[in-house]
């Protein structure tokens, strides 16, 4: 899989889900190997785009069509100053249900301090996740640059995911929760309370 991360600082949240629709609806036809994209705004304006494909050639020969270019830089301009963008192949799925289910989305953004040990806690945890937090459907993990990650969690609903974050945990889950706080180090956190979720 080939995952492209486009972030910036947005004024209008709701110009920029439209510019997605007419994406949906006018190009996602033509793009071959496009597999899916999760979006949405935070309450501060902070806009995440999230864009899959089954492979780099895929989103290198979607980005070179003439309409891709069009769209993007017509879009582009509903960014305040830079847009940064991470492309990445190497990447890692965690799926309990349909992730296009979601209600909510959180994004997390940091670092790893140990790149092997979080292989292995995300191995580790996943049977764990699916008994102690059914309202996590799943996750994305995008890892880019030096250890640099964006990790997205896909939940059914806010409220479940808050209630769920409340509850106190086994010893067992605690202590690999506390190791996993330790492996993945959040710079960042951000909110998706009305997710942007398109699928292939």
């Amino acid at each position: 899989m080939f995952i492209q991360v486009i972030e910036g600082k947005v004024r209008d949240a709701e110009a920029v889900h439209e510019r997605l629709k007419v994406w949906e609806r006018d190009l996602q036809p033509g793009a071959i190997g496009y597999l899916g994209s999760t979006g949405g705004c935070t309450n501060d304006g902070d806009c995440i785009l999230i864009a899959r494909f089954e492979d780099e050639d895929a989103a290198r020969r979607n980005s070179e069509r003439p309409e891709q270019g069009e769209w993007w830089a017509t879009t582009e301009t509903l960014f305040d100053g830079p847009v940064r963008f991470h492309d990445t192949t190497d990447v890692q799925v965690m799926s309990h249900g349909p992730l296009d289910d979601a209600h909510f989305v959180q994004v997390m953004e940091g670092h790893v301090s140990d790149r092997a040990r979080a292989d292995a806690l995300t191995k580790e945890s996943e049977d764990v996740l699916t008994e102690q937090r059914p309202d996590l459907l799943g996750s994305v993990t995008a890892y880019y640059g030096d250890g640099d990650y964006t990790e997205l969690a896909y939940f059914r609903s806010e409220d479940e995911a808050r209630s769920g974050e409340a509850k106190d945990m086994p010893p067992q889950l605690a202590e690999a929760f506390a190791e996993f706080q330790e492996t993945f180090q959040v710079d960042r956190y951000l909110d998706l309370h009305e997710p942007w979720l398109t699928s292939a």
